[in-house]
């Protein structure tokens, strides 16, 4: 019983994302983003626009990049972002609050801080969380190299 009130909530959530909806009325709680990533028959696809990969070439060591990897829900369910996590702390991800209905698109950001980096290439990851199919782990990667 308990498991069907948290999966009608998550519909009529899901059913109040119209444009006219506030920022706070489109974000997901904690709760309901755990229900979506267990419940496979709101599964979508998700498409990584440009790539997984970026190459962001020579940065000075101390700066601060920002990464963006933009995304569409290509499928016809809401596409949930459950949790976006990094391979090590020099690089802060955002996970997007709101769900993203069929056809919208969407970005997820990170920010790198080669400020505790040494000088050399680095191969960094976020990892993000979805309820899609066929998979709902992702590895978004990234090149740096880290110049004094």
């Amino acid at each position: 019983m308990k498991k069907l009130l948290l999966i009608f909530a998550v519909s009529a959530l899901f059913a109040s994302c119209g444009e006219t909806d506030t920022a706070d009325e489109k974000n997901i709680s904690t709760e309901q983003r755990d229900e979506a990533k267990q419940d496979s028959a709101n599964y979508t696809s998700i498409r990584w626009d440009d790539s997984t990969f970026i190459d962001l070439g020579k940065v000075e060591k101390g700066r601060m990049i920002e990464i963006s990897f933009p995304f569409t829900n290509t499928g016809d369910k809401n596409l949930i972002i459950t949790n976006v996590s990094a391979g090590c702390g020099c690089t802060i991800p955002e996970v997007p609050k709101e769900p993203f209905g069929p056809g919208k698109s969407g970005t997820i950001k990170a920010r790198f801080d080669s400020k505790s980096q040494p000088a050399a290439v680095h191969n960094k990851e976020v990892f993000v969380s979805a309820n899609t199919s066929p998979n709902t782990q992702h590895r978004l990667t990234f090149r740096v190299e880290v110049i004094e």
